[in-house]
């Protein structure tokens, strides 16, 4: 009986069967193929958030080490990075103690061509020379440049609208350097402006022109550029009965008789011995070495900026065009108690609290 019904009604159930069967089968494809391409979009989704194991990073410093300007910079730049693998490789301009053009042009070279051989993920420079050397021979290509310390407007070496340059600008902190050095020596009120033949002086004159109507009873009674360390000295001494005050800002590039280079420790040196006059300048190293005070633009920060900006484009793989070129904005006041005590000048107490204080000449160490 049950046989009779199977066979009476099998070509009923048949399509039935079959067309369960293949729903099944499309359903089980569909869900396998759904699978797969869930896998391989996880793949793909880790490809792209696993950072890479160890990048190449190359610093150009325009300048030498030792030296605190230059190596707070790479400190900064290296703790904004910390935790990450990378093989850093440091190439020094020396273009401080050695500046002629002849021997930037050279070394310049020689820079760009490490960038050729070496092929590093990023390249971090530091200061002008770097950019004018080196750095704006490179605009647009496909290595990331991150920079810290120019003075310069960064259009000056086509960085402005490039997609590979970015990084932070050093802009001085003059109308509080001023207002301290007035706290200190309240009766300043003409101040003599040194400079040497460093183009990078020329964007931080006009700077601080620009803010001149932002100090009230001061007079600025020349901007000069000194060729030799005679004509420094001559100025210097001539100065003494002409002004209140000296901004000691260029000072790296004077020659002696013979042409070679005066070290800027030796500069500073000698007005410290020889000069009656309070000065400042925007740079914490000088003041170790006799320059009376300073709002200064840290080294470190500059670094660290850098380095924030550097850390996102080989982390988070951002286009160095995402990064605005700006300063940073911290500054730090420092006073050298010893060269005040030289000087004759006694510091308010509420001043000196509230600022880093040098007790003795870097030379007396």
């Amino acid at each position: 009986m049950r046989k009779k019904f199977l066979q009476r009604n099998v070509s009923f159930f048949k399509p039935i069967i079959i067309s369960v069967s293949l729903l099944g089968f499309f359903a089980f494809s569909l869900c396998w193929e759904g699978y797969g391409q869930v896998l391989k979009g996880t793949a793909h989704a880790e490809s792209l958030s696993t950072p890479k194991a160890t990048w190449k990073v190359l610093h150009i410093m325009s300048y030498h080490s030792p030296w605190k300007w230059t190596d707070d910079q790479l400190s900064g730049f290296k703790d904004a990075l910390n935790g990450l693998d990378i093989e850093y490789k440091v190439f020094q301009m020396d273009t401080k103690r050695k500046s002629s053009e002849e021997w930037k042009q050279k070394v310049g070279k020689e820079a760009r061509e490490l960038i050729e051989s070496w092929k590093p993920d990023l390249v971090y420079t530091n200061d002008d020379n770097a950019q004018e050397y080196v750095a704006k021979y490179f605009v647009n290509s496909d290595i990331p440049f991150v920079f810290s310390g120019v003075n310069a407007d960064p259009q000056k070496y086509g960085f402005v609208g490039s997609r590979n340059n970015t990084g932070v600008l050093e802009q001085e902190h003059f109308v509080e350097s001023v207002q301290l050095l007035r706290e200190i020596v309240p009766k300043v009120h003409k101040i003599a402006v040194i400079f040497d033949e460093d183009p990078t002086w020329l964007g931080v004159m006009e700077r601080m022109k620009a803010n001149l109507d932002k100090l009230s009873g001061i007079e600025f009674i020349s901007w000069e550029t000194i060729k030799t360390f005679e004509q420094f000295k001559h100025r210097m001494n001539a100065l003494q009965t002409q002004a209140d005050a000296v901004a000691l800002l260029g000072i790296f590039t004077f020659t002696d008789e013979t042409g070679k280079n005066v070290p800027y420790t030796e500069v500073l040196r000698w007005t410290a011995d020889n000069s009656r006059l309070p000065d400042f300048s925007f740079w914490k190293d000088r003041i170790s070495y006799g320059t009376l005070c300073t709002v200064t633009v840290s080294g470190y920060e500059q670094g660290l900026a850098a380095g924030k900006i550097a850390r996102g484009i080989l982390v988070d793989g951002k286009s160095p065009a995402d990064y605005p070129m700006k300063p940073t904005v911290k500054g730090e006041p420092v006073i050298s108690l010893v060269r005040a005590n030289r000087l004759g000048i006694k510091i308010k107490s509420g001043i000196l609290l509230t600022a880093e204080i040098i007790n003795t000449f870097e030379w007396e160490k």
